[in-house]
């Protein structure tokens, strides 16, 4: 049974997972990684605000099916205009939003997940959300 996407509902769920991770102190490591998982589907949900549609998970261009960093570079390429977009182009533009975050880190030992990265990553995320639909 395929789930149906809810990227705002994503992102904020995410969030909360990893600062309850991090909170706990045992697996900020993992924390970090939901993090990304949290700023992504946030940006993703900002996508569709804009009226950007997924189109094929089998087409590497479609940025609804990147991660970061490859994401930042794709919403970069397509030079993103107009009011709805604004959003995601104040978060996309300072080349250290989601910065060293991949989706690689979740086959690493977790102690090369540097503590200042997740840090960033985590103020990063919660901006991300609060900028969802404005």
């Amino acid at each position: 049974m395929p789930y149906t996407p809810n990227m705002k509902a994503s992102a904020r769920r995410h969030l909360e997972a990893a600062e309850q991770l991090y909170r706990n102190g045992k697996r900020k490591d993992v924390a970090g990684y939901l993090y990304g998982v949290a700023a992504e589907c946030a940006v993703k949900a900002m996508m569709l605000d804009c009226g950007m549609q997924p189109r094929n998970p089998r087409n590497k261009n479609d940025p609804f099916f990147a991660h970061f960093p490859e994401l930042r570079t794709m919403l970069l390429d397509l030079k993103l205009s107009g009011r709805k977009s604004a959003s995601i182009s104040r978060l996309i533009s300072h080349a250290s939003f989601m910065q060293h975050w991949s989706t690689d880190m979740r086959y690493c030992d977790g102690r090369e997940i540097e503590p200042d990265r997740i840090e960033r990553w985590a103020d990063q995320a919660g901006q991300a959300i609060s900028a969802i639909g404005t």
